[in-house]
């Protein structure tokens, strides 16, 4: 111990010793840092660290061993060969890399080790292929005991440090492991300087220049700051980048992307966070549940670039008015909520009544005002609720009542909210039963030619028989059918019975069935009236299928190829509810519609309100003129019928004319007569024999055309 040093103080410039020794431990502990970024890295990352971390390596152990060698006094003149040179930092850089990745290879349980065994070999092997590079005028020998002490000490270092750095990643970690390091390297250089001894052979003339020496010592000190500081910078930049990746995921988990208010987790976390503080300190939550009224009218008239747009201002409004303790999310869609801590009732009045001002002054799009309103519902905790599950539903609740109530913005929940709720649940649940015990039925209204007072058709109904509240009406459990899924088997069932029974009529009157939106998106109604027209034998020309406009509005494209398929089969369609909801004359210039359905809404103020009867006017004008036969629903007194007849209207239906009624009531009145059971065998025959050669034409055509 005591030779090496008196090595290193007697045998070295202290001030070299000095400066190679800085550059070893901010080299190591660059290398250290490097590491870790490749250890957590992943694919070519991972590769690129590696490289980044062997070049500091190899250029720190380089460095160091050859910043020492330019202080060490030998005695005698001295020199280096360059390639050698050359060739001990290669092996300082490829040992290293081998060494590192061998260590983060997970091939076997003690790979840390083995590549830090392998990283103090490299330094051994790059220290004496340096110190065979390294020319002094004199015999060299070797101390083998120091010589070996020098091998075991770099990679006993060696194993440690990179054990130290695989398994404590903490600060403190960092620095032990790039300390270990530090003792390996130099513990190999001045072990292994002690186990060199020269015995002087003086040529006459050839001598080395300390000055030259020095000076090259501070340009390899340079470049190796170089070096050191490309590492570093690298890493403080990836540092840099992760940080503000992690701050942009950190805003896609919590800030809504398109009006920049938090999302839904925000809006969770925060309302828990209040919750838990009024229940620790006292006091109320306000949760106020928000839902833009006329957001899917803007939306499908104006297209989804303005809706983003609403949604835009509305949301830096309502960001705008918020004050201390109070938060406002947008949930997705239309949809929003704000919180607020309640200090007393008037400030959450103020701030119902700023919501209120936001979302109700008007937006101006392509010079135009748009209002897009909205139903506002209001929970408070813990007076609604005593969890913030049961205070969120309560809270919608609240606003789904303001919402079907037209004269109110602003609900708060009251307990008989929850009521109805159950009460609608038990009915959802009624209706499923309902369908599998055959309680739904179908009544058919008379459709009439208004010229000549005949029979044209009738219109299929479901009605539902409750067996303890007995009727219910169609606008009750319809809508319930709708919100839960059901109304794709009403329709189908509705449309499958209504053919059935109408292919076994005498007569050959049509059958109008309704198409929901449900049955229109969801469900490949072109097959199903196909296959429900082959299994009935009803002729297609008899089948009318309704639809209303917002039922095609949503997706124009799909709808027309649609219509187009079941236009195919011989199938009439028509418009439904004319002159409500969007009423586009777009819509019946490109939809293939036989006929329009006028509005019970205008019929019954046709003979009291002047607009009402230039409606009428219009719209049976607009049929003429398109040559669409146009139909007026509701027909309810003989002065509506006269003014219709005067108007030229071609049909019309409603009580006067004839209530629903079930099928045996329109057999027994006459209107109806069925075929005998083998008269209508022999129709369905004939229907899908005909259906069958109407497919082989079609194909014979199709094979002709291509």
């Amino acid at each position: 111990m005591m030779s090496v040093l008196s090595c290193i103080t007697e045998s070295h410039n202290i001030w070299l010793v000095l400066i190679a020794a800085a550059i070893c431990v901010v080299g190591s502990w660059v290398m250290i840092r490097l590491f870790h970024r490749a250890v957590t890295a992943t694919g070519t990352q991972k590769l690129g660290w590696h490289v980044l971390t062997a070049t500091s390596l190899g250029a720190t152990i380089w460095c160091t061993h050859f910043i020492a060698m330019l202080g060490f006094n030998p005695g005698v003149p001295i020199g280096f060969d360059p390639v050698l040179t050359i060739v001990s930092l290669l092996v300082a850089v490829i040992g290293g890399a081998v060494g590192l990745m061998v260590s983060t290879s997970k091939l076997v349980r003690m790979a840390p080790i083995f590549g830090g065994a392998l990283i103090g070999l490299a330094i051994v092997a790059m220290h004496y292929t340096g110190m065979m590079g390294y020319r002094v005028q004199g015999l060299v020998s070797w101390n083998m005991p120091y010589l070996i002490a020098s091998i075991a000490l770099a990679v006993a270092f060696g194993s440690l440090s990179l054990h130290i750095a695989m398994n404590k990643i903490t600060r403190s970690g960092q620095f032990l492991a790039a300390g270990v390091l530090v003792a390996a390297i130099v513990s190999l250089h001045f072990t292994a300087m002690t186990a060199f001894q020269v015995y002087p052979l003086l040529i006459e003339g050839d001598y080395s220049n300390p000055d030259a020496m020095q000076a090259l010592a501070l340009a390899i000190a340079g470049v190796a700051v170089l070096i050191l500081g490309a590492g570093v910078t690298s890493y403080f930049i990836d540092d840099s980048l992760r940080a503000e990746a992690y701050e942009r995921l950190r805003r896609m988990a919590l800030i809504d992307s398109l009006t920049s208010l938090p999302n839904r987790v925000s809006f969770d976390a925060r309302l828990e966070h209040d919750l838990e503080t009024v229940t620790r300190t006292g006091g109320k939550v306000a949760l106020v549940g928000i839902d833009l009224n006329r957001f899917k009218d803007i939306n499908d008239q104006r297209g989804h670039s303005v809706g983003d747009y609403v949604l835009k201002v509305l949301g830096q409004r309502m960001n705008d008015l918020l004050r201390d303790g109070e938060f406002i999310a947008r949930l997705g869609g239309d949809e929003f909520a704000a919180v607020q801590r309640v200090k007393d009732d008037s400030t959450l009045t103020h701030f119902l009544a700023r919501l209120q001002t936001a979302l109700f002054e008007s937006i101006t799009v392509d010079g135009y005002p748009v209002v897009t309103g909205a139903s506002i519902g209001v929970a408070l905790y813990p007076d609604n609720a005593t969890d913030q599950a049961t205070l969120i539903n309560n809270a919608d609740l609240a606003m789904y009542r303001a919402k079907a109530d037209l004269g109110k913005v602003i609900c708060f929940y009251d307990q008989s909210m929850d009521e109805t709720v159950r009460a609608r649940r038990t009915l959802a649940n009624d209706l499923r039963d309902a369908m599998k015990a055959g309680q739904l039925d179908i009544h058919y209204q008379v459709q009439t030619s208004i010229p000549s007072g005949r029979i044209l058709g009738f219109e299929a109904l479901a009605r539902w028989k409750h067996p303890q509240r007995g009727n219910i009406s169609p606008a009750e459990f319809i809508p319930i059918a709708e919100e839960n899924g059901l109304i794709l088997y009403i329709g189908e069932w509705v449309l499958r019975t209504a053919c059935a029974q109408a292919a076994a009529w005498v007569q050959p009157y049509k059958i109008a069935v309704n198409i929901s939106p449900a049955q229109f998106t969801h469900a490949d109604l072109p097959k199903l009236v196909r296959d429900v027209l082959e299994e009935t034998g009803l002729a297609p020309n008899r089948l009318e299928l309704e639809l209303t406009e917002t039922t095609i509005f949503t997706d124009k494209e799909r709808s027309l190829d649609m219509l187009h398929q079941i236009k195919a089969l011989g199938v009439d369609i028509a418009l439904d509810d004319f002159g409500t909801g969007y009423s586009s004359l777009d819509t019946l210039r490109t939809f293939p519609f036989d006929k329009i359905k006028l509005d019970r809404s205008f019929i019954s103020e046709v003979e009291s309100s002047p607009q009402a009867k230039a409606i009428v006017r219009a719209v049976l004008a607009l049929g003429k003129s398109l040559d669409i036969s146009v139909l007026a629903e509701g027909i309810e007194t003989q002065g509506q019928l006269s003014l219709l007849t005067h108007e030229g209207c071609d049909e019309a239906q409603g009580y006067l004319l004839g209530r629903p009624a079930p099928l045996p009531d329109l057999i027994a009145s006459g209107q109806l007569t069925l075929l005998t059971p083998e008269v209508l065998r022999q129709a369905v025959a004939k229907a899908k024999e005909m259906d069958k050669g109407v497919s082989m034409s079609s194909g014979v055509a199709i094979g002709s055309a291509a």
